[in-house]
């Protein structure tokens, strides 16, 4: 098959991609390997996918493709999440546009137009995953809705509520007015607002003055269910408050005057309004001193029967009349600009309204307990370590996790409440009944006199299971896939959802296998644009990941996102990394045309491709220990820098220089086959960044059978060699290429075309690289190359460590310009010996800095002292 003359990714990525799923070589099945398990974050069911999501499942698929090449098991599991409130409100506003409202359907009419979309939008963010080569285990691929998940959910609900760690009480949760819905703590977002505190004159009932208590509230809309003033007993200017009632400002209801350390004498008057039902500091104070709870909201954010005055008005136009109004009747003291912190719902970004309401809870410290220790110890690794803290931080502040939600998409919570009140929690309606009836003692009981709780379950509440749930080991706790699968080996995600989930998934890992459900968990960064701001749809800043697939390649955009993601570090994207990508497929795509276009003969293979050879063996051995290195500690972004090097430098510009024949010749067979084997190595070590690229060039390397892929080849491995020999081999070549490149400096200086022969003469103790003399003939087109014992004159001169290269020039030597070049370089080396000699006379210094700095400072001087001492007398050679 012939290969293209330039990379057209467009005919290269569907083609293997369809290769790939053709010969099952995602499908993973228990065997006798070791197994390499990632879970899939699930994406939003109705989701599409964005830079985020590409940069997360790029790292995934890296280090899944990379474990494969490594001889594991490896598993990667697709799935997506039901995500209730994104979901169950893009369903509302569909029915809106038709002119239907959720309320006038039932729940099986709304819930038949849920999976409809479902169906309709569902799964698009796993198709678009495949462009980017994304090596899922499709045929696992999962929903939290499924049946085997959903039946993983109630078990779970049924088996904590039995324990004892799921309760149902009146609370204050946070309510989200938009998604009509409770929400847990961690689904709120606190954000700074410029508002303003209000100062509220409370008129003392019975008072002869007529004086006044001044309250000060960011929140004068709630003044309608306030039943107390609080002050606190220690405030000496608030004294004469005790024991008085004072009246409610426009609603005139008379309430008590209370004392209680809690409240802050600094902020505000020291007087503080008390409204149990909207405000959870408030509500304790409520509970202590047994207070009445007004609630003066509906669940939607307007005012209800309850508040008496704006009755259906929403609470900021509310806020906006009632400031109105308290300055006409004089209640009004005083406004001031004020910056405070408000919570915003995560999902609708709607300022939630702290509420009681009636909810299901989930007790967390039996569970942060288990989870915490595996990680302050190191059991279960974060990658950057410094999320520890945050984790630290979150569950030894743990509060009750509020898990039901007033949606119907979703899993319906399990309870079933009886007609003379209670309540029985079951996984099925036999049960349930079976249940109630024994609970009342009457056996005429029928399914239809049970009410199940028409709420439904945090979504977190069926993803936190994710990793046991999707090899069914809730429903089935010792199965074969369970137990070779799990623990799973490495979490890819967000730090945003650290608490939501990464925690979560510990403690129910812990709870129902009693083992860390992953032993690293990966945070990426977030995904910037190059001026550092977040990317976002209202910005026009986050560019549609697919176009960019269309314009750079796959595997030039998965490289652009690798080059600027560092672990746990934002990554400020911009297109001219994807460039980067592509430039680096065309450099990769016509190395191989070249190699692959050279004659090859029987011939005897020349020396200097011999050394070249041992050389670049040598050198795929020392950068094969870096990148596994570099992978041990996910250092992804810097493993691919050095494969990147490594084929971009020291292949291309300096391996294959060294070997090419020339012009018209053709090349050995020994170093043809060395080479397209050294091509081959490369292309594994790239594949798990660039899989499209490498699956084609490795086809074509040599002739393949059909269902053979790079995509299972193994890395190849050097455990039987030596790395110290390999790292001194590598050493002298990096001084060759220095004087290759002393070489190349004098052509240029001196105007001297790379096809006119020259010779070179070596002086100084160190006249080992000798040894590789063909080399530096082949690369500098040197006729000889001698060792001399003095400098010759009229010719040009450069220093590699302590030993003097010299070009003889005879007649194409300007001696003034070289004189010039010689003083500067003199002067420059003279004071960089003066910086190297004053550190080593500081006392300081020398007392403090380690051993080896010391040396190191010390070889400078050296080297510094040898290169002096050659300049002059190079100067004094041309002076004569």
């Amino acid at each position: 098959m012939e290969l293209a003359s330039k990379y057209n990714p467009a005919d290269v990525e569907g083609k293997w991609y369809q290769y790939w799923l053709d010969n099952k070589l995602f499908s993973s099945k228990p065997d006798g390997r070791e197994p390499y398990t990632i879970v899939i974050p699930p994406p939003n069911v109705t989701g599409v996918l964005h830079m985020g999501h590409m940069l997360n499942n790029t790292i995934q698929d890296i280090l899944v493709r990379r474990a494969r090449m490594e001889g594991k098991n490896a598993c990667w599991v697709p799935g997506t999440d039901h995500a209730s409130i994104a979901t169950e409100a893009k369903v509302v506003n569909r029915l809106a546009q038709q002119g239907i409202k959720k309320t006038d359907l039932s729940r099986d009419q709304f819930l038949k137009h849920a999976w409809e979309w479902t169906d309709e939008h569902g799964g698009i963010i796993l198709k678009q995953l495949r462009k980017l080569g994304a090596s899922c285990d499709w045929d696992r691929t999962a929903f939290t809705m499924d049946e085997e998940r959903s039946a993983s959910v109630i078990k779970v609900f049924v088996d904590l509520y039995k324990k004892g760690l799921i309760y149902r009480g009146v609370r204050m949760v946070n309510w989200d007015p938009k998604a009509l819905t409770a929400l847990s703590d961690e689904e709120v977002i606190y954000k700074e607002e410029h508002s303003k505190l209000y100062y509220l004159r409370y008129k003392v009932e019975g008072d002869a003055e007529g004086r006044y208590a001044v309250v000060a509230t960011t929140r004068p809309e709630t003044i309608m269910g306030d039943t107390a003033m609080c002050i606190n007993p220690n405030d000496p200017k608030n004294q004469w408050l005790k024991g008085k009632k004072v009246i409610v400002p426009l609603v005139n209801r008379v309430i008590p005057v209370i004392e209680d350390d809690y409240v802050d004498i600094e902020f505000g008057t020291g007087c503080l309004k008390v409204t149990p039902a909207h405000d959870v500091n408030d509500y304790m104070l409520g509970e202590k001193y047994n207070l009445p709870s007004i609630d003066i909201f509906n669940d939607n954010g307007t005012l209800s029967e309850a508040a008496g005055l704006y009755v259906g008005m929403d609470r900021f136009d509310v806020r906006t009349q009632i400031e109105k109004d308290l300055q006409e009747a004089g209640l009004m003291e005083k406004v001031e600009a004020y910056t405070n912190k408000v919570g915003f719902s995560e999902r609708t970004n709607v300022a939630i309204e702290p509420k009681l309401s009636m909810q299901w809870f989930l007790k967390m410290q039996h569970f942060a307990d288990m989870a915490l220790p595996p990680v302050m110890n190191d059991e279960l690794k974060f990658y950057p370590a410094k999320y520890k803290n945050t984790y630290k931080n979150w569950l030894e502040n743990i509060k009750d996790w509020c898990i039901s939600r007033q949606l119907w998409w979703g899993h319906r919570i399990p309870a079933y409440f009886l007609p003379e009140g209670g309540y029985v929690v079951a996984e099925t309606e036999e049960e349930a009944l079976k249940l109630a009836q024994e609970k009342t003692g009457n056996a005429n009981l029928k399914m239809e006199d049970l009410r199940q709780d028409e709420d439904c379950l945090d979504t977190w509440f069926s993803s936190w299971l994710w990793p046991i749930s999707l090899f069914d080991g809730i429903n089935n706790p010792n199965n074969e896939e369970i137990n070779y699968y799990y623990p799973t080996s490495d979490l890819v995600t967000g730090p945003d959802i650290i608490f939501f989930w990464v925690a979560r998934m510990i403690m129910a890992g812990y709870e129902y296998k009693g083992d860390m459900p992953f032993k690293n968990v990966y945070f990426t960064g977030i995904v910037r644009d190059k001026l550092g701001r977040k990317m976002s749809k209202s910005l026009g800043n986050s560019p549609d990941p697919l176009e960019l697939i269309e314009k750079y390649g796959a595997d030039g955009v998965r490289m652009g996102m690798m080059l600027a993601a560092p672990a746990g570090n934002d990554i400020l994207f911009d297109d001219a990394l994807c460039e980067q990508g592509r430039n680096f497929n065309n450099k990769i795509w016509n190395a191989f045309r070249l190699v692959k276009g050279w004659e090859v003969a029987d011939i005897e293979q020349p020396e200097y491709a011999q050394l070249a050879t041992e050389w670049f063996d040598s050198l795929l051995v020392k950068v094969s220990a870096e990148i596994d290195d570099l992978f041990s500690k996910y250092r992804l972004s810097e493993a691919l820098m050095v494969v990147y090097k490594l084929f971009w430098d020291e292949f291309s510009s300096w391996y294959l220089e060294m070997v090419k024949p020339a012009y018209g010749q053709p090349i050995d067979k020994k170093t043809y086959e060395a080479t397209l084997h050294f091509f081959d190595v490369l292309l594994r070590q790239l594949h798990p960044f660039m899989p499209f690229i490498t699956e084609e060039l490795w086809q074509h390397i040599y002739d393949r059978n059909e269902g053979e892929s790079i995509m299972v080849a193994q890395m190849e491995r050097y455990e039987d060699r030596s790395l110290e020999s390999s790292i001194n081999l590598c050493n002298a070549f990096d001084q060759l290429k220095e004087v290759i490149s002393g070489i190349r400096n004098i052509r240029l200086q001196k105007n001297i075309a790379q096809k006119e022969t020259l010779e070179m003469q070596v002086m100084g103790e160190d006249t080992s690289l000798m040894s590789f003399a063909e080399v530096v003939k082949k690369m500098g087109n040197l006729s000889a190359i001698t060792i001399v014992n003095e400098k010759p004159e009229g010719a040009a001169s450069f220093m590699v460590s302590t030993t003097e290269y010299f070009i003889p020039l005879g007649g194409m030597i300007n001696v003034e310009e070289e004189l010039a070049k010689l003083e500067a370089d003199l002067k420059y080396q003279e004071g960089f010996l003066l910086s190297v000699q004053k550190k080593l006379s500081n006392e300081k210094f020398v007392s403090k800095a380690p051993a080896n700095v010391i040396d190191m400072e010390r070889k400078k001087q050296a080297d510094a002292e040898s290169k002096i001492a050659s300049l002059k007398e190079s100067i004094a050679a041309l002076k004569k």
